[in-house]
């Protein structure tokens, strides 16, 4: 019997307990700790992702920052570190954002004050999943075979997570046939942790490389596509891990329906469109090396952009807690 009790992080006893999630599928290893640089250490190096659980994770640590210290200063220096550690998923800003808000409201600030605002943005996200799933319901037309990419379930969230909940309220419901699992590359989020998550759900699934896609659509096995975000634009332009925008393109030529599930934390009400979204890049390691071994020569220069920009007029629908919103994605206004 699989174990189905895992999860992607808590606060208990005065420590953040995440799980290492560059060991899945293979080791279920968890992490305590109570310093803020670590949990920074953690986001950077992919033991904690996902947009959603990034800015929870963020949360936790600046309430951590002033556990041993209360002042501005510390603060202050946490604030600095955590936001220089994923530069696309807006989710991170909205929390860290929120707790300074907390912070800068009082004179003299207490711990357990910030602690419960951090559970108040982790406890959000579980709801807002939940809504998420249970509003995806109206995008099904018929028992469906699903195509996703990266990963979007409990492990990128507080909550069941955002397509995957989607995915996993419609498999509940006898909705869901079969999902195709994309590996993502470079990192293989699909392979090693959609697929675990698949896997502890009982949903029927199977893994295929990202270029598959076009040839699974082509022969007619795929329903609609759905896929997380990590920052919508105010026209609904959507950054998500690379490869998104190709799978937009695919499913457009194809006419399939291609869906972002998102949170609205996820909305950058700065941003008029995706132009103006910043593009994390990532380590060459990351191209020339799967878990630390080495596919090909060191010495051969990577392009490894971690995010790209799907447009909003190849995304049939964005589904939020709030409702499934169509194109044109003036709502966001």
């Amino acid at each position: 019997m699989l174990n189905k009790n895992y999860f992607s992080i808590d606060f208990i006893d005065d420590k953040v307990i995440f799980l290492d999630q560059t060991q899945l599928p293979f080791i279920e290893k968890y992490i305590e700790t109570d310093d803020y640089e670590r949990i920074a250490a953690a986001i950077e190096k992919l033991e904690v992702r996902g947009a959603p659980l990034i800015g929870i994770a963020a949360a936790y640590a600046l309430a951590l920052s002033i556990k041993k210290k209360s002042s501005e200063e510390n603060f202050n220096k946490a604030y600095h570190r955590l936001s220089l550690t994923r530069p696309t998923a807006v989710n991170l800003f909205f929390a860290l954002d929120e707790m300074k808000k907390i912070f800068n409201s009082e004179r003299n600030i207490e711990y357990d004050k910030l602690v419960k605002a951090a559970k108040k943005i982790h406890s959000d996200d579980i709801e807002k999943c939940r809504k998420i799933g249970w509003n995806g319901l109206s995008i099904f037309k018929k028992k469906s075979t699903i195509l996703t990419h990266c990963n979007t379930g409990k492990l990128g969230t507080g909550g069941d997570g955002t397509a995957f909940s989607v995915i996993k309220t419609g498999f509940e419901n006898k909705l869901v046939e079969f999902v195709y699992a994309d590996e993502t590359r470079p990192l293989l989020q699909g392979s090693r942790l959609t697929a675990f998550e698949l896997d502890r759900s009982g949903i029927p699934f199977a893994i295929e490389t990202d270029s598959m896609a076009a040839h699974l659509m082509k022969r007619g096995k795929i329903d609609f596509v759905i896929t997380g975000a990590d920052r919508i634009a105010l026209n609904g332009d959507s950054a998500n891990k690379i490869g998104t925008y190709s799978l937009a393109i695919l499913a457009n030529y194809h006419n399939i329906p291609f869906y972002i599930a998102a949170p609205t934390t996820t909305i950058d009400r700065k941003l008029v469109s995706g132009d103006d979204i910043i593009i994390e890049n990532r380590s060459k390691d990351e191209i020339l090396k799967v878990n630390g071994i080495p596919v090909t020569s060191e010495h051969f220069e990577t392009y490894s952009p971690a995010f790209d920009v799907t447009p909003a007029h190849l995304i049939t629908g964005i589904i939020t807690e709030d409702k499934v919103y169509t194109f044109p994605y003036n709502f966001i206004q």
